[in-house]
């Protein structure tokens, strides 16, 4: 097991967290990523290479994105066929729960382990809405429940570091972009319970608070967009079509026929990350297979909806909400998931990192 620890600007927490896994397991392999912290970290970082770490990193900060794919690359180049766990640097995970979590990771199982916290206790405010706001979007946009989508203690098999250079996101968004492309790269996630530490109000996080949730945010805030634009016009479509005829099935239809046009363009070229890497024919075809299924069960929403005396829009609206996870879902794993090997091509993969020590002395494997 290999343990990976991203660090920009890092406080006393990160050589404590050094020597608690050196006492815990003396033989682990460490490789700690400087991202962009300045010459004034230099001294931190030393002291973090007299602890027998592989330190490794660049002069300007990327993200925690960008580092984290960083030590990944690393890894895979001079350290191969070992399980990651990657920990924060500011001591917010326990040692008892980074090796909880190595112990989940299984090779060849296809399956990340993430180490969700249940948020008791004494939780930051910030965090708590932040996490909770994403844990909601999040299953609204994929009808999955995890319920801590932020969590920085992740364990990975080997083969899966591949993927992971590829997915993009250079700072926090990256971690979630992760989740929502598990799936339907074909791999599964396994959560373990750990304890919620937040150490002096969390005053080592980095994150800001607007900037980072915007991008933590994009990619599930693209699709709902797509999706509320597309009601709209449905909506408009359908109530012009009720007003000029007594046919609800021509008016549900001859809307989504307009409204879905419209959502398959967005959606492929916008929203879904692989959507053009399909032939668009290929795409359309399931695409509208996909609308027929959503218009039947719409329909009926709508039917049973009216025969309990509900108006129309009410009932739309209903029918909308009820079917979004739905669509985001199968679109995301079926319509527009990437080809086999899409994600071979590593977007945006970080060069060869600077590696600002020696690599320590061999160590037994863990």
């Amino acid at each position: 097991m290999i343990i990976l620890i991203p660090a920009y600007e890092p406080d006393q927490q990160l050589p404590a967290l050094i020597r608690s896994i050196r006492d815990a397991v003396p033989w682990a392999t460490v490789v700690v990523v400087d991202d962009g912290s300045g010459p004034e970290f230099k001294d931190m970082f030393d002291g973090v290479k007299a602890l027998g770490c592989h330190v490794i990193g660049y002069a300007r900060n990327r993200g925690k994105g960008f580092a984290l794919k960083t030590g990944f690359g690393f890894i895979a180049d001079h350290i191969p066929g070992q399980n990651v766990v990657c920990a924060d640097s500011d001591g917010q995970h326990t040692i008892v729960d980074i090796l909880r979590v190595g112990a989940a990771v299984k090779p060849g199982s296809g399956a990340m382990v993430l180490g969700t916290r249940n948020f008791t206790g004494s939780v930051p405010a910030r965090s708590k809405f932040g996490n909770n706001a994403t844990r909601l979007l999040f299953t609204l946009a994929t009808g999955e429940r995890i319920s801590d989508t932020q969590t920085g203690l992740r364990g990975y098999p080997a083969a899966m570091l591949p993927w992971l250079r590829s997915v993009r996101g250079e700072r926090y968004e990256y971690e979630l972009n992760l989740l929502l492309e598990a799936r339907q790269n074909g791999y599964a996630i396994h959560t373990v319970d750990i304890a919620t530490v937040y150490l002096d109000h969390n005053s080592g996080s980095h994150f800001r608070p607007v900037a980072d949730s915007v991008r933590i945010y994009a990619p599930l805030l693209k699709f709902l967009a797509s999706s509320f634009a597309a009601f709209l016009v449905d909506t408009v479509v359908f109530l012009l079509l009720t007003l000029v005829t007594d046919s609800l099935l021509l008016a549900v239809v001859g809307a989504r026929a307009v409204s879905s046009a419209v959502n398959f363009l967005v959606n492929r070229r916008v929203v879904f990350e692989h959507g053009r890497d399909r032939p668009a024919a290929a795409a359309g075809m399931r695409y509208f297979s996909l609308v027929i299924v959503l218009l039947a069960a719409n329909y009926g929403f709508i039917y049973a909806l009216d025969a309990l005396s509900v108006a129309a829009l009410p009932a739309k609206v209903l029918a909308e909400i009820a079917l979004l996870a739905i669509s985001y879902a199968v679109q995301q794993r079926y319509l527009f998931a990437g080809s086999a090997g899409s994600g071979a091509a590593r977007r945006g993969l970080p060069t060869h990192p600077r590696q600002t020590s020696p690599a320590p002395p061999t160590a037994r494997k863990g």
